[in-house]
């Protein structure tokens, strides 16, 4: 991020003070939804993340690491951690840019006003939460990957310390990640030489790098050498969710005794309201301490009962969450009593600005601009597959089709992994979906720069 300065954004400019207005107009075009709020923008899942640091224990899909980025940030409101979340946008999309020979302040600047008034993207700067480094970390990945040999020493250093600590922040994005790595080691022999052994494995070393500070953040905050908690309750759930559940009780509680018989009948049907809803029977229960051991047990051999059927969900969730791209869930102020009460319990300075703020104000609605953010949503997915089959088709084997390849497989992989175990959501689709934009957006600004090549000569690398 230090790169972001008259160098890195062109070097070949001849107007040092367009540069820099574009680096100071980009960050507050995307904290555009923060600085129209008053506060940074909450959801109701950031009150468990803030918890981290003051609750020293280890809860469900709560990164510690995350916990300690907030943490860092609390001394200025959280704008610190606001900062650092736009200057690294910037400056990741600048570099893609800039290996695809885009590297023109205008088309940075054009780039993310698109971006900003037709996607999550500027959302997602603005909030503190995990979604941010989802889509950032796939391009800082494929940019480590597959095009370390355009970037400077420090720059692929900087890659990979951002990929680590992006994997680092939630699960779902250390196993796209992940992923996306195993799909570049079994495709690498059948692509001719584009992708190189030496910086794929740097990429998986990012990742297990990732693994090793999420490790040591829980036991340096809970004492224990643990990975984040909540895999097979989270599963449990959507397998609760699909009725899945509710069979497996009523073929066993006759023979096994489960805490959960005597409510097999009276379950909610949907897997956030039996989790996050005040009044349920997983709270009866003790919640995780309570139930942690059972619900990982029906999960696991629910899983083995009825394989063809949890195929079948398994499918339809998938398939469900490739569609599920609006922006906003969960951030709306009657969702965040959990995250107002975190703030109430352990940050009571800061709630004169969380009550001015807007959000808590019941002013923040996402509706009108879903109906912009879904249609170039699903639009830019349907273009991007439509994109890498032309090129299949073609046997193109170009940056842009190893580009369009890189987010077609992140959309499934993210669907998979959401969709199977958490269940569709929307939350889990927009705060990826942009890449897709971007990446029709370097398409088309590719096909333009060849148009625009005069024969015989090539457009710049």
């Amino acid at each position: 991020m230090a790169d972001i300065t008259t160098h890195t954004l062109d070097r070949r400019s001849t107007n040092p003070l367009l540069v820099w207005g574009i680096a100071a107009a980009i960050p507050l075009m995307l904290l555009a939804p923060a600085l129209w709020n008053g506060y940074p923008v909450l959801q109701s899942d950031t009150g468990g993340y803030l918890a981290r640091w003051y609750e020293g224990h280890l809860v469900p899909s709560r990164s510690t690491m995350f916990g300690l980025y907030l943490h860092y940030g609390e001394h200025s409101h959280f704008w610190v951690n606001l900062a650092i979340q736009a200057l690294a946008t910037m400056w990741i999309l600048q570099l893609t840019l800039r290996v695809f020979g885009l590297a023109r302040p205008w088309r940075l600047f054009g780039s993310c006003l698109v971006l900003t008034l037709t996607t999550a993207l500027p959302w997602l700067a603005s909030m503190l939460l995990t979604d941010i480094f989802a889509g950032l970390s796939v391009l800082s990945l494929f940019l480590l990957v597959l095009h370390g040999d355009k970037l400077s020493g420090r720059e692929k250093a900087a890659l990979f310390v951002f990929t680590a600590f992006a994997a680092a922040t939630h699960s779902a994005t250390m196993g796209v990640l992940l992923g996306l790595c195993c799909v570049g080691w079994i495709a690498r022999p059948f692509l001719r030489g584009r992708i190189k052994a030496a910086p794929l494995l740097q990429g998986m070393l990012s990742i297990a790098a990732g693994a090793i500070i999420l490790v040591s953040a829980n036991y340096a905050l809970s004492g224990q050498v643990a990975w984040t908690p909540g895999g097979y309750s989270i599963a449990f759930a959507r397998m609760l969710q699909d009725g899945i559940v509710t069979r497996f009780l009523n073929d066993h509680c006759p023979t096994q005794q489960f805490k959960l018989c005597p409510y097999r009948n009276d379950l909610p049907e949907t897997a956030d309201d039996f989790l996050w809803s005040r009044e349920t029977v997983f709270n009866k229960l003790g919640r995780f301490p309570g139930m942690g051991d059972e619900m990982g047990y029906i999960a696991v051999h629910a899983l083995a009962d009825y394989p063809l059927w949890q195929a079948e969900e398994a499918l339809m969730d998938a398939g469900e969450q490739l569609l599920k791209v609006a922006t906003g869930e969960n951030t709306d102020h009657p969702t965040m009593m959990h995250t107002y009460g975190i703030f109430r319990q352990f940050l009571p300075q800061q709630l004169k600005g969380v009550d001015a703020a807007r959000q808590q104000k019941s002013h923040l609605t996402f509706g009108p601009m879903n109906l912009i953010h879904v249609p170039v949503a699903l639009i830019s997915t349907a273009l991007v597959f439509a994109l890498l089959i032309a090129s299949i088709w073609r046997r193109r084997l170009d940056d842009v089709t190893l580009l369009m390849a890189t987010v077609c497989l992140t959309l499934l992989g993210n669907a998979f992994i959401c969709g199977v175990i958490s269940g569709p959501h929307d939350r889990y689709g927009s705060r990826l979906v942009w890449i897709t934009t971007f990446a029709v957006m370097i398409a088309a600004m590719r096909r333009w720069q060849r148009d625009e090549t005069p024969k015989g000569l090539s457009p710049p690398a």
